[in-house]
């Protein structure tokens, strides 16, 4: 972590990108093309009750002709849908428990390559599930559009490219941490204090950002359709055994769906600040280890740059040392920013989430209100008692005055 220039291309952080895939491929090479073919008309295919016919025609394919990092991206990312609409299906209850061979062992052999589990994960879909419609025009939504979709419309787009501008709006403050750890080590307070406020800015600008989910996303069709495809086979009733992988493994494998726990950026400003998850009751602990899990789901590069930041100098130690009253002040607002982050995705939740799960169990005639399944996000967790978890440790984080 000397320089910033080395953090990026250990741990495969782009400057202006920070963990998501920079330009990412939008073509693979014959004969891998037929996956992205499938992956391009997937809503189509999955109306005309064609997809799961069109997977199984697939001929088995060895991954050893997909070169370099952003080949073997592009192959996982299309994999991933295919293997989530292969699944799920049309969405309504006619699941299958197993997936064939032909995409199976490609996936799963694409997946050890990469460090990443078979199945999509936010790494896929958010991260390198995406493109300008201009080349030499700005990285807006405007001017950006997804590589693959599923059904329901213009939702999955809406989901996956906010969530990818807030990583982005996020990304000028890890370029900063380096200088963080340089003027902890020098103990240069003035430093510290210019560089936690650019941290604190960058937060902020991510909650902006994060805002513009309302303008795109439609909290029905998220909750009724595209949430389906993002469901794993981990915690989940509909597939209580997992998922079996033809040809790979003997026994069904249970795997998380995409989620934002996935997400490095925040977990690192969590490290960072000194945020402890499993620093209070059982609520905490298990919310810590679901965190710790989620890491798994991370490319490798991005896990390992949250341990390096881990072995770093402790900022919050340092801040109460001084007992500099303008310093603290600083750092409480980057704990803000993030409390103020958490308070906001538990809002959409409840939105996007818990509300159209109410009404859906209403429809059905139960009144216990959501069920146990409906209350769980994509990765498997209990969403509320979750995020109300992490939301309480961080804002326990914030030191005190005096």
């Amino acid at each position: 972590m000397e320089n910033s220039w080395k953090m990026f291309e250990e741990f495969h952080i782009d400057e202006e990108m920070g963990f998501a895939l920079p330009n990412p491929l939008v073509e693979l090479p014959h004969p891998y093309d037929a996956w992205i073919s499938i992956a391009r008309n997937l809503p189509q295919l999955i109306e005309d009750g064609q997809l799961r016919a069109e997977v199984e025609k697939l001929a088995t394919l060895s991954t050893d002709g997909l070169e370099g990092h952003k080949e073997q991206r592009l192959g996982h990312l299309a994999l991933g849908y295919l293997t989530m609409a292969y699944v799920w299906g049309r969405g309504d209850g006619d699941i299958r428990k197993v997936l064939p061979s032909n995409i199976a062992i490609p996936y799963c052999q694409l997946s050890e390559k990469l460090g990443l589990p078979p199945i999509l994960v936010y790494a896929d879909c958010v991260l390198a599930n995406w493109k300008k419609k201009d080349p030499s025009g700005p990285m807006t939504y405007e001017n950006m559009d997804i590589l693959f979709s599923f059904p329901g419309g213009d939702c999955g787009k809406g989901f996956f490219l906010i969530s990818l501008l807030v990583e982005m709006a996020a990304a000028s403050a890890i370029k900063v941490i380096p200088i963080i750890f340089k003027a902890v080590q020098c103990e240069d307070s003035e430093t510290l204090q210019d560089a936690l406020r650019e941290i604190a800015s960058c937060l902020k600008r991510a909650l902006e950002r994060f805002h513009q989910i309302h303008d795109y996303v439609d909290p029905n069709i998220f909750f009724n359709v595209l949430r389906i495809y993002l469901s794993g086979w981990k915690g989940n009733p509909s597939l209580p055994e997992g998922l079996l992988y033809e040809g790979v493994w003997d026994t069904p494998k249970q795997f998380a769906g995409g989620s934002a726990a996935q997400s490095s950026v925040f977990q690192c400003f969590d490290v960072l600040l000194g945020v402890q998850h499993a620093a209070g009751g059982a609520s905490s602990v298990s919310a810590a280890e679901f965190l710790q899990e989620m890491r798994t789901y991370m490319p490798p590069a991005h896990r390992n740059f949250l341990r390096s930041l881990e072995s770093g100098p402790s900022v919050r130690e340092f801040v109460l040392s001084k007992g500099d009253a303008s310093l603290r002040e600083t750092y409480n607002k980057c704990v803000q920013a993030m409390v103020s982050l958490r308070k906001y995705h538990f809002q959409i939740v409840t939105k996007y989430i818990l509300i159209p799960a109410r009404r859906k169990s209403k429809e059905k005639g139960t009144s216990k209100g959501s069920s146990k399944s409906e209350d769980k996000g994509t990765g498997g967790t209990s969403l509320v008692d979750f995020l109300k978890t992490v939301r309480r440790t961080t804002e326990k984080t914030l030191l005190k005055e005096g």
